[in-house]
């Protein structure tokens, strides 16, 4: 039996691949041209940046008082110039990190008082943000994770990534995971590590949590109603190089699937009771929508544009992942 969601997605394929979406079918040709990386201590003010959601409030699952003690007594890895014992984040992705960022560097600096950067590119996967990577990257050399590690000594690098799986990003060197699936989680291991090891080295003298360098918080995606198994394998890799170099995961993936079914895709959750307590994230007779019915992937209830951008709507999905990687840094040891 056809399930009646089927052709909607098929539908929003489409859509994301005229879009160059990570994980669409587009060519590297199509990628909107990325912003510079942000600071929060820089001001929104005249850049022309779409109005951050209102997102100051309490998060859907906020830090309790013991994990917001524990991150402010939490002895500083980096260097840098944030408040004594604030963390210092440095936030790095694709286009789901390009939509989220505002919200989550909001929520850092209410729950945690952290001082945040972003630098998130649309269409990338981990191998972009890897030195080396030449003219086949998408991201610049100066927006590289490790020339931005060296430059802000952060105390977390935050990394979400869909994983790339048909070959959008030219430093893939054409390896998909339609067409060779080990190949394509082979590689996608590879360069984990590899960034990994990028972003310790830069931040410290060794690689390896308490060596000096920053945590990487591994941020695990949510369903992929396409290839469900290729989401749950990818977060895979994710957890398997946080636990080999003492990092951290943060499950924000697990906030956008229903409870019963972790790889289980749905347009639309039940409402948390943050949500019932603030309508405007609650819209649809107690359910919150996490995606629009034209957009299978993105979390952001506003429409796709040609150029990326911050989501400008209050948009469930985006507060709760941003919640739960904020609650996952504040409680880290």
């Amino acid at each position: 039996m056809r399930k009646p969601w089927i052709g909607g997605v098929l539908a929003a394929v489409l859509l994301l691949g005229a879009c160059g979406d990570p994980g669409s079918g587009g060519t590297s040709g199509d990628a909107p041209e990325p912003p510079a990386a942000r600071s929060s201590d820089a001001g929104r003010a005249g850049r022309g940046e779409p109005a951050a959601e209102p997102s100051a409030s309490r998060p859907s699952s906020p830090p309790s008082s013991t994990t917001r003690q524990r991150a402010a007594k939490k002895p500083r890895r980096g260097g840098g110039g944030a408040g004594a014992g604030a963390p210092k984040v440095l936030y790095l992705g694709d286009s789901l990190a390009m939509e989220n960022q505002n919200v989550l560097g909001d929520l850092f600096r209410s729950d945690l008082g952290a001082r945040y950067r972003s630098a998130p590119y649309s269409g990338t996967t981990l191998c972009d943000y890897l030195d080396g990577a030449g003219d086949d990257s998408l991201v610049p050399d100066k927006d590289k994770a490790a020339a931005l590690v060296r430059e802000e000594q952060p105390d977390y690098v935050v990394l979400q990534f869909w994983g790339n799986a048909w070959g959008y990003t030219p430093c893939m060197d054409g390896i998909t995971y339609d067409k060779a699936q080990q190949k394509y989680f082979d590689r996608y291991a590879a360069d984990a590590k590899a960034l990994a090891a990028q972003i310790h080295g830069a931040g410290g003298s060794g690689a390896g949590a308490g060596a000096g360098g920053p945590r990487i918080v591994w941020v695990l995606q949510g369903p992929d109603p396409i290839t469900p198994d290729r989401v749950r394998r990818v977060n895979a890799i994710y957890a398997a190089q946080a636990k080999a170099s003492g990092d951290v995961v943060a499950d924000a993936g697990r906030t956008v699937a229903p409870a019963a079914g972790r790889y289980t895709w749905v347009e639309k959750l039940p409402c948390t009771a943050w949500e019932r307590s603030h309508p405007a994230y609650c819209t649809d007779s107690g359910r919150a929508a996490l995606h629009r019915g034209d957009d299978y992937l993105h979390f952001c209830l506003a429409p796709t544009t040609a150029k990326s951008r911050p989501c400008p709507a209050r948009s469930p999905g985006i507060r709760r992942m941003a919640a739960e990687i904020v609650r996952a840094v504040g409680s880290a040891g």
